[in-house]
């Protein structure tokens, strides 16, 4: 299933042909500044996504293997993408809240899950992983 999404003010479309069942959830401090709280994601391979109004578009080197987007009119947060070499360069992390539907879209992942804030929790099962182990999925082989 095709899905839509744009940011506040609509000066940034996309589309993603992937058929996204999953998202994931981020609780790094960059993250959590950048979104103003969890960010929740689903994952795109770059392929499979369209994106209308780049020239909009703020992005932002966030760290040594990503860079975040941002509309620059409106400033909303659209997506934080890989940039560092392997397996996951250039996959994209579109933020779930700007999709036009998110309907069917479970929780299946948390990562840097030992930096999450105390006073929240998710229910259900996901897979969780730390800092460290996400750090060593990024780094060097």
């Amino acid at each position: 299933m095709a899905r839509t999404g744009s940011c506040n003010c609509g000066s940034v479309r996309y589309s993603i042909t992937a058929d996204v069942r999953h998202t994931g959830a981020c609780h790094c401090g960059m993250c959590r500044k950048w979104s103003g709280g969890v960010y929740l994601g689903v994952e795109v391979a770059p392929d499979d996504i369209t994106i209308e109004g780049q020239d909009k578009l703020t992005i932002y080197t966030s760290s040594p293997w990503a860079e975040r987007a941002f509309c620059g009119t409106c400033g909303c947060s659209i997506y934080y993408r890989v940039t560092a070499p392997g397996p996951h360069q250039g996959t994209y992390h579109v933020g779930l809240g700007t999709l036009d539907d998110a309907g069917g879209i479970t929780l299946n992942g948390e990562i840097f899950i030992d930096r999450k804030p105390p006073g929240y929790a998710f229910a259900g099962d996901t897979h969780k992983m730390t800092e460290a182990e996400v750090m060593a999925m990024f780094g060097p082989d």
